[in-house]
């Protein structure tokens, strides 16, 4: 009896004594766990300020070689420049056409109208071609320069291949030379075309305003981007003269490539997947446009009136009213090419290198190719 009694004043004890024993347990594990959680928080805070900070100096120092990269592309266009005017004027010998007629030949009628063709179409060309040569550029060399930067990054550490080494850096750029030689050849021939095809038929006594020249620019133009065919095209018809149409000759061997050769193959199709993206022909297009409204102004200043002619006709104060013969025309448009094609910045040049087009879109390319991403490709 008495232990049942003790039992059930033990077990009442036990019962009221249990919360008081939580009570001061409670506080002990929640401060803990405050304490523990504080930690935490202050690991995550710190985590994510070094993370941010390492982002922010990464983000700076690749906008460091974008901009270096962009520095680089401008003196490689200028460099190149004297090349291209050399080739031109060697497949464009209007020079020696002009020695030619110092001597008066009998068939003095005949050069001239060689000379009309030469001359048009070596300026035109020229414009073409320095607009094409700035833009593949900015392709290249920002393609290029995303990988270095990935290898500069040591993205590529643990044995691990370099994406660009030098030796393929310097086969894939020598891929340039296609427009410089094989592509500059077909489109003086494409353009030759268009300029006997528009020019023509036009008498060397016609005389011409500055509108009616841009006008007949614009007829070229049509012929040579064939902007007159029924089938558009979702890239531009003048990729064909930047790189060659077939694959590269390097991936038509069926064996002995070497690693190399196949790190240059895959950086020449992802060029060839740029110059026909819809971004490029836009921009090809603009830099075409300020091309030749910028020859345009360097002629116009040759279309000013005189004092005789603002004296004999006060209405004639714009530059749609003064007209030149075509034989004088030709001996301005023929000297273009220096202006085009010269390798101290000049107006020509310098509106290309700078215009916001070519920055946005050099500035796409090499993000595309500078992010950790590229590596899983």
């Amino acid at each position: 009896m008495n232990s049942c009694i003790i039992l059930q004043l033990w077990t009442l004890r036990h019962k009221f004594d249990k919360p008081f024993q939580t009570l001061m347990i409670e506080p002990f594990s929640l401060f803990k766990r405050v304490y523990l959680l504080g930690k935490y928080g202050q690991k995550k805070i710190r985590e994510i300020q070094e993370r941010e900070a390492a982002e922010y100096i990464a983000q700076a120092r690749r906008q460091y070689h974008f901009e270096s990269n962009q520095r680089t592309c401008n003196m490689t266009v200028l460099s190149m420049l004297p090349t291209l005017r050399d080739a031109l004027m060697h497949q464009l010998n209007s020079e020696s056409l002009t020695s030619l007629l110092k001597n008066r030949p009998a068939n003095k009628l005949e050069i001239w109208e060689d000379l009309k063709i030469i001359s048009f179409t070596r300026s035109i060309v020229a414009v073409y071609s320095t607009c094409m040569l700035v833009v593949l550029l900015r392709v290249q060399l920002n393609i290029i320069g995303g990988y270095i930067y990935l290898d500069n990054a040591a993205l590529c550490k643990n044995g691990t291949t370099p994406l660009a080494p030098p030796e393929v850096q310097q086969q894939y750029l020598s891929s340039i030379q296609h427009l410089l030689g094989d592509g500059l050849t077909e489109l003086i021939t494409i353009v030759k075309q268009a300029v006997h095809k528009v020019f023509g038929s036009i008498s060397l006594k016609q005389t011409l305003s500055l509108l009616e020249l841009e006008q007949k620019f614009k007829d070229i133009r049509e012929v040579v981007e064939h902007k007159d065919s029924d089938h558009i095209a979702s890239y531009s018809p003048l990729c064909h003269y930047l790189m060659p149409d077939e694959e590269n000759p390097l991936a038509s061997q069926a064996c002995g490539l070497t690693e190399r050769d196949i790190a240059t193959i895959k950086l020449l199709n992802e060029t060839r997947d740029m110059l026909e993206s819809p971004d490029f022909s836009t921009v090809l297009s603009t830099c075409l446009n300020r091309g030749f409204s910028r020859l345009l102004d360097n002629m116009a200043e040759f279309f000013r009136p005189t004092e005789k002619d603002l004296s004999q006709n006060s209405s004639v104060n714009s530059l749609s009213s003064v007209s030149l013969p075509l034989a004088k025309i030709i001996p301005i448009i023929n000297g273009q090419i220096h202006s085009v094609c010269s390798e101290t910045p000049s107006h020509f040049v310098q509106d290309l290198l700078m215009m916001e087009q070519v920055k946005d879109f050099a500035a796409n390319v090499y993000e595309a190719f500078s992010t950790p991403q590229q590596l899983e490709k």
